[in-house]
């Protein structure tokens, strides 16, 4: 086992990892493997690449390229499909019929009469929407709606990308149309300023105004103020035992007298800070494992800068999975240790343990995936922003700046649920005047962090573009790697209603790895349906295990299969992780002896 050498900050200042010379970065072609893995070099037209990234400024980062190319595609193919397009005509004279009678009658008409709102629309889910003319004016628009989504899909020949870049922009302008977006047109907004006399414009202008001045300043939002790191979130008591140019590792100290003896490290994603999996002490998956017994160690990323545009995918398997079990190894000696990866820090754990795999390491006792992609063939709607040219624009934006700045990004989140994160926010905050409600993961979410350029290229080009990982290209340290080198346990979950790392895309383990493969699909989101404390009502889920040996269930028969159970899932997971654990014995010692000058918990790098 290696020996990593601990780095008080009071010895040694912190520097990131040295960049690379100017000419060498030019020539290296972005997004391109390790430098081992690179063919030749390749010209990089830096006056091309410095117009691309004054562009991007004005187009959100979205490439106008791109765009132009699927409606282009969309286009030219429904133009060539007259009876496709006499299909959609007579489509739009049914609903127009349809949606004239039921104005005709609509004092007798029930409500919804011609088209009901889909179940996870929330749009119009209040009962002021059922009367009228506020039924038919919502009933209005969903036809609209409906007409476009058959207008934009369906078309033969068209490449299926282009339309749904294209049914995707339509749906972001048409979802800026809705009704419930606008004071006159929404009985929510009217009914509550006829009861405060008006006083809800008052309190949405006041929004608005702070709102503004916060964008101004680039402070955080006035709700996020009672959620302090270190003191309401991110709580749970440790110290950092370890620390480099990348990485701060917390040892959480022990609640219980006696601790099982293999330790957990959690990979987080280094796409927001560290402590999703440790919010306030109610919801705390730490302070859980803990108060069962484990001994649980964490990475904190340090959020980089522009000095850090050539830090490599690879270096965060070094300096992140690879440094922090080294250094658990040393205050845990011969232990197994079980491994939890979160999102991205998943697919980085997944590569990590197919390495080790491959060089005959077998620390990992079991390895744990929380909704992270280990194929990115089908990874919903966030592969309509990946594509050769939306990625050489992002590419060239990032070369400008070093890095992907943290606006990018959340816009990017905040468009694929644009109802509920945008313009039901914005009606909320403006129209009712009643300001956003604030929680401990709706601080966090906000509290992002950036991405440096060489990294993000790697994981958009050789992850997401060319599933490099799946399909057996990806190279560690110059040599391929393959998830069917995994025989260790694995506890993989995902979330129904996940719009980052959809469940069918996650279920993708099963027929990648050689080994026990349980398989749990949990109730709730990306985040919400991570952080589910057991105390916490309306969360269910469903779990099967997959022997290594066993045939392989497809997605869609494994949920008839699975029993459903109610309650939250990380009882289940820790009586698989107990099942897997030794006999009690006294909890390790904190850090390493001899290591001075490294802060409590949460440590500094979660402040950067």
């Amino acid at each position: 086992m290696s020996v990593v050498k601990i780095f008080p900050r009071a010895e040694a200042p912190l520097q990131a990892p040295a960049a690379r010379p100017a000419a060498e970065t030019a020539e290296r072609v972005a997004g391109t493997p390790a430098d081992c893995n690179c063919p030749q070099a390749v010209e990089s037209y830096p006056l091309d690449r410095a117009f691309h990234a004054t562009l991007a400024r004005f187009t959100g980062g979205i490439s106008p390229m791109a765009l132009s190319l699927a409606w282009l595609d969309w286009g030219a193919h429904l133009a060539a499909a007259p009876q496709h397009q006499m299909e959609l005509s007579r489509k739009i004279l049914r609903d127009s019929g349809q949606f004239l009678e039921a104005a005709a009658h609509a004092t007798f008409q029930e409500p919804w009469s011609v088209i009901r709102p889909q179940q996870r629309d929330r749009r119009f889910k209040d009962r002021q929407w059922e009367a009228a003319p506020f039924n038919l004016l919502a009933q209005a628009f969903l036809l609209t709606e409906r007409w476009w989504h058959d207008a934009t899909t369906g078309i033969r020949g068209a490449s299926h990308a282009n339309q749904a870049i294209v049914e995707f922009s339509m749906r972001q302008m048409l979802d800026m149309l809705a009704p419930s977006n606008f004071a006159a047109t929404n009985p929510q907004v009217l009914e509550k300023a006829f009861q405060s006399g008006g006083e809800n414009f008052v309190f949405g202008w006041q929004n608005w105004c702070s709102d503004l001045m916060r964008l101004l300043s680039g402070s955080k939002p006035a709700a996020e103020d009672q959620f302090v790191v270190g003191r309401t979130v991110a709580a749970s008591p440790g110290k950092v035992v370890y620390r480099n140019s990348l990485i701060e590792l917390i040892q959480y100290h022990p609640t219980t007298a006696q601790v099982r003896p293999e330790p957990i490290l959690i990979v987080p994603a280094w796409i927001m800070k560290y402590y999703i999996l440790d919010l306030s002490p109610q919801n705390s998956l730490v302070k859980y494992l803990t108060a069962q017994g484990f001994t649980v160690f964490a990475i904190s990323w340090r959020n980089p800068d522009a000095n850090d545009r050539d830090v490599a995918f690879d270096d965060y398997r070094k300096l992140g999975v690879m440094a922090a079990l080294d250094t658990i190894g040393q205050i845990v000696p011969d232990r197994k240790i079980h491994a939890l990866g979160y999102c991205l820090g998943g697919t980085l754990l997944s590569i990590a343990a197919a390495a080790m795999a491959r060089d005959g390491d077998s620390r990992l006792g079991t390895v744990t995936l929380l909704a992270a992609q280990t194929d990115f063939t089908e990874a919903g709607e966030l592969t309509l922003f990946i594509n050769e040219s939306q990625v050489a624009f992002l590419e060239d934006m990032m070369w400008q700046r070093g890095y992907l700045d943290t606006t990018q990004m959340a816009g990017a989140f905040q468009l694929l649920r644009s109802n509920e994160l945008i313009w039901s926010r914005l009606s909320r905050d403006y129209l009712m005047g009643d300001g956003s409600p604030s929680s401990d993961l709706m601080a966090w979410n906000a509290d992002a962090t950036r991405l440096p350029y060489r990294m993000h290229s790697e994981y958009l080009r050789q992850l997401f573009l060319n599933d490099d990982l799946a399909e057996g290209r990806y190279r560690v340290e110059c040599r391929s790697v393959s998830l069917s080198d995994i025989h260790t346990p694995m506890f993989v979950v995902g979330t129904l209603a996940d719009h980052v790392a959809p469940w069918r895309s996650v279920y993708k383990i099963h027929y990648q790895v050689d080994a026990d493969v349980t398989f749990l699909l949990t109730s709730g989101g990306h985040n919400a349906g991570v952080v589910a404390p057991p105390q916490e009502e309306g969360h269910f889920y469903q779990v099967l295990t997959k022997a290594a040996d066993a045939p392989y269930v497809g997605a869609d028969e494994w949920l008839k299969l699975a029993p459903r159970v109610e309650g939250s899932w990380w009882p289940e997971w820790t009586n698989w992780l107990t099942a897997r654990s030794g006999a009690l014995c006294d909890p390790p010692q904190i850090g390493l002896a001899g290591a001075l000058g490294l802060p409590d918990a949460p440590g500094d790098y979660v402040h950067t």
